[in-house]
Formats: C-alpha cells, sequence, structure tokens
C-alpha cells in the first residue's frame, strides 16, 4: 500500500474550514484552518455565507499547497466532511442565500404542526411516528434544528427564495457542488431530512409517502448516493482556482459526525468515541436499526457501507467556553499563549467540583438527551466568595455532566457499558477536559494524537478506503493514542453527588425556561 499517496481532506466546521494533505495511511502531513463567522438572525437563527465558507477552502488549500511538502501529483483524491444538519438554498450550481446551519431553531413552529395529531405522544402523531422509526430510524426533532424543519422555515417565510430555489444541500454536499458542478447527497449527510426509507443500507431511497407527510417538495430534494463513491472529477475552473491538477475524483466524503469517528479510529461496533469541538457528542457503531426516540439516539447509515451508528448529539461544548472569553472576558491566564490556554490553567487550579458552582451548558438549547431547543445555560450556587476561576472550572465540568447525562442513554441504547472512550475534536487538546471527563463520567478517556484532526483524518480513509488504498479493519491500528486519562477514584462520590444536583436543576427549571423563552 503506498505511503506517498495523499488525500486533500477539506472539514467546513461550524468556526471555519480545516484543509489537510493527509495520506492513506492517515498521516498529516499538512493543514491550515480558516475563521469563517456566524450571522445571527433575530428570533433564534444561526446562519452562514456559502461564499465565505468557499473563500475558507480556497485560502487554506492555497495555504497548505504553496508549502511544498507534498508534490500535486501525489494527490489521488479529494475528501469533503463538514458540519451536519444545515441548509443551503441552491439555484442551478450555486446558492441563492445564506446556508441556515445546525443551530438555527427558527423552523420549530413548523416542524410542531408536521408532528402534531389527534393521537400523540411525546409530541408526534402516533400513526406518523410508527411510519417515521420504521422507515427512516428516527424522527424531526422539536428543536427545529434539522434540515426538514429550515426548508419548512423557508417555504413559510421567505417564499421567494423557497420557490426560486431548484434544490436545498446540506453543507457538505453544497462543496461537493462547487467541487464538481454535481447536486448529490449521500445516504448518510440526507438522513436528518427524515424522507429516506434506511431499512436497506445498500439501496437508501427517498420514500414518498414521508415526503408528502414533510409537506416537501420531492423536485427540490438532490439525488442520492451512497457515501464511499466517487462523486465526480474535480472541475477544471476549480481546479485552476485551488492550485490543484485537473481531473482528481471528488469522493462524496460524510458529515462531521461520521468523520470523527473513523478518524478517531472507533469503527468496530460498540467502539465509543467522544466529540469535543463546537458540539459535542458521545456516539459508537452498532449492528442494528433502533431507536430511542425520548432522549434522541437512532441507528442512522454510516459512512462506511452497510454500518448503522448511533447518532446523538448535545448542542453546546467548545461554544461554552468561546462564550466565557467572547461574552463574560474571562480570558483565565494572561501568562498563557491564548485565552483557551489560559482557560485550561485556571481550571487545573481549582478544586473538583468548582467550590459547590454548577454550570448548565445549554446556551443553544439542547438537542439530546433531551430534545428542548428552550434550555439556557446558568451558573448556579454562586456566592460573594465564587471567583472567576471557580465559574471556570463549572463550564468544564458542566458540558461533562451533561455528556455523562448522555452517556447513560447511549450505553442503554447499545445494550453494554463503554469502558474507554476515543476523544477528539479542539476541546480534546486539553488534558484538563480529558480528565474532567474520565472523573465525571467514570471512564477511561483515550486522547487521540492531534485530536483537532479527526475528521480531516476521518473523510481521507474513508477515501483511501474508497479508492483501494485502506482497508477499514486496518484503521483502528493506524491512530495513535497520546494520552490515556483514568477516573480519580478520590473524585467519584463528589461528582457523583453534583451530578444528581445538575439534573435536578433541569427538572427544576425547565418549565421556567419554557416560559421565558416560548416565542422563540
Amino acid at each position: 500500500m503506498p505511503a506517498d499517496q495523499f488525500v486533500l481532506a477539506i472539514d467546513l466546521g461550524t468556526s471555519g474550514s480545516k484543509v489537510g494533505l493527509v495520506s492513506t495511511r492517515g498521516v498529516v502531513a499538512e493543514w491550515s484552518f480558516e475563521p469563517v463567522p456566524l450571522i445571527r438572525p433575530p428570533g433564534g437563527g444561526i446562519e452562514q455565507n456559502p461564499d465565505d465558507w468557499w473563500h475558507a477552502v480556497v485560502a487554506s488549500t492555497r495555504r497548505v499547497l504553496q508549502r511544498g511538502s507534498v508534490a500535486k501529483r501525489d494527490i489521488v483524491a479529494v475528501g469533503v466532511t463538514s458540519q451536519w444538519s444545515g441548509t443551503v438554498p441552491v439555484a442551478g450550481s450555486h446558492h441563492i442565500g445564506n446556508a441556515l446551519i445546525w443551530m438555527d431553531s427558527r423552523g420549530a413552529p413548523e416542524i410542531a404542526r408536521v408532528n402534531s395529531g389527534p393521537i400523540s405522544v411525546a409530541g408526534y402523531s402516533v400513526p406518523r411516528l410508527i411510519r417515521w422509526i420504521r422507515r427512516t430510524g428516527g424522527a424531526p426533532g422539536h428543536s427545529g434544528k434539522d434540515p426538514i424543519a429550515h426548508i419548512l422555515y423557508l417555504k413559510h417565510h421567505e417564499p421567494d427564495l423557497y420557490s426560486a430555489a431548484t434544490v436545498f444541500l446540506e453543507p457538505k454536499d453544497y462543496l461537493n457542488l462547487r467541487l464538481t458542478g454535481v447536486a448529490a447527497a449521500g445516504y448518510d449527510s440526507i438522513t436528518l431530512h427524515w424522507v429516506t426509507d434506511n431499512r436497506n443500507l445498500d439501496r437508501v431511497r427517498y420514500d414518498q409517502q414521508l415526503i408528502r407527510l414533510s409537506g416537501l417538495d420531492p423536485a427540490k430534494l438532490p439525488p442520492l448516493r451512497a457515501p464511499d463513491e466517487v462523486l465526480a472529477p474535480l472541475s477544471a475552473g476549480v481546479a485552476a482556482e485551488l492550485g490543484l491538477e485537473e481531473g482528481i475524483p471528488v469522493m462524496m466524503g460524510t458529515p462531521d459526525t461520521h468523520s470523527a469517528g473513523i478518524g478517531a479510529g472507533a469503527i468496530r461496533d460498540f467502539q465509543g468515541h467522544l466529540y469535543l469541538g463546537t458540539s459535542s457528542w458521545i456516539s459508537c457503531h452498532v449492528p442494528f436499526k433502533k431507536t430511542d426516540l425520548f432522549h434522541g439516539i437512532a441507528s442512522l447509515p454510516s459512512a462506511i457501507r452497510r454500518r448503522y451508528f448511533a447518532a446523538n448529539e448535545q448542542e453546546s461544548a467548545g461554544s461554552c467556553l468561546t462564550y466565557l472569553v467572547d461574552n463574560l472576558g474571562l480570558g483565565g491566564d494572561p501568562a498563557a499563549d491564548n485565552a483557551y490556554e489560559g482557560l485550561d490553567r485556571v481550571a487545573e487550579r481549582v478544586p473538583a467540583g468548582s467550590n459547590g458552582v454548577i454550570f448548565t451548558p445549554w446556551l443553544n438549547g439542547e438537542r439530546s438527551p433531551v430534545d428542548d431547543h428552550h434550555l439556557r445555560a446558568g451558573f448556579f450556587n454562586q456566592s460573594l466568595a465564587t471567583t472567576d476561576a471557580d465559574l471556570i472550572r463549572a463550564v468544564f465540568e458542566g458540558v461533562a455532566f451533561n455528556a455523562r447525562w448522555l452517556l447513560r442513554y447511549v450505553e442503554k441504547f447499545a445494550g453494554r457499558r463503554m469502558d474507554e472512550l476515543r476523544a477528539v475534536g479542539g476541546g480534546a487538546n486539553s488534558a484538563v477536559w480529558c480528565q474532567i471527563h474520565a472523573d465525571v463520567l467514570d471512564r477511561t478517556i483515550l486522547q487521540v494524537k492531534d485530536p483537532i484532526l479527526a475528521g480531516l483524518r476521518g473523510v481521507a480513509f474513508l477515501a483511501a478506503a474508497t479508492i483501494g488504498n485502506q482497508d477499514y479493519d486496518e484503521i483502528p491500528d493506524l491512530v495513535e493514542i497520546a494520552n490515556t486519562y483514568h477516573p480519580n477514584p478520590a473524585h467519584r462520590q463528589l461528582y457523583d453527588r453534583l451530578y444528581k444536583e445538575f439534573r435536578y436543576l433541569h427538572k427544576a427549571n425547565r418549565k421556567i425556561y419554557a416560559r421565558l423563552n416560548r416565542a422563540e
């Protein structure tokens, strides 16, 4: 197997675009990052301009190529991974409006009308719910953050834009359109539209009955392709713009949840990974199709052919640290090289338990283990003795408490305990946060080397497997573990007690959040 062949891997996250040159053995030779801003319309809107995505991709690609460590002739494929559950309105080969990304909840009223019925359970019409779960594996979330809700929001609130759109694409599929001129969706990326029959993973297809129930226009949905296919060759114009050779195969690619697991080396059934980025999740591949509707967990099509993975997500993780820095002015240790290292240093000096302060991390509502876009963040149990340092550590711990809540239902879904979790994402660079997660979850955390590059590595592995340069069974052994964090038994009783109070804070305050935020 040649070690000198490379994939140009593109990872479009919420905060910006990473582009890397990754060998077919998963070695990242070069990478670069370019930030992308958020746009915040009123009423729960979170958008991004796809032109900003493209400019970031172009700038990052040119930067890594100009460094000259990899010859252009050795780049054998292009693969894209990206933030999931977003919607780009497209006419022809270009967007005609901003992308509504995974944080946008403005479609909640529209999806409530789709979900409801005279005979309901948990806010869902029972006959519709049975159809959704049986065929798709899940159902549209009440929060309004799925693409089905985005599209319905545009249909009812921006009808001119909706009418002008010829197709709606996920962010990953939009970047593929820009790279090749071909519009298509993967079996994996289309899932959260909740209109595909996923029972036969060799032939995922649109279900016309579900499309009618959803209120979507089937003519505005993209053709479907398997995620481990070549989409099309890189177009001549884009090759010139990026500085690549014309005709390189562009893979279908996969969303970030899927690529993170592959890049973490967690591809065997029940082998879990913890992602710590803007959002967070705990997921694993599973050998069955199953749904836990009440806690937002379902078996959905993986990027690996004929495989399901347990999909779930908590909305806010690294974004809570960003909020500390940008909105509360808490930069941590001023002697650190950057604000996030400064937060780490301060959190490490505070005793476990943050001197009794608890933080609830629901800055943008929550998706799982509860689907409630009304929830909000807050610090609890502050006193005159509470310091900035206590607040900082409480944020690290609050995200981990929410992860423990989620882990309970992921393990119940999987039917087994996960003794180890591979940690990836930018937040997994933090030794302090890895140890806090180990202590709060009471699980061993395996910190993957260069965890922020898991998405690049994962989509490169997927591309290499597609073109025959890699075998999936080898991937776990190719991913290096940098550090191992074992639970500290001295913190067990403390964190058990604080976690119970964390759960009670949700129970005691959820109705208050609903009353305060009902208009959103």
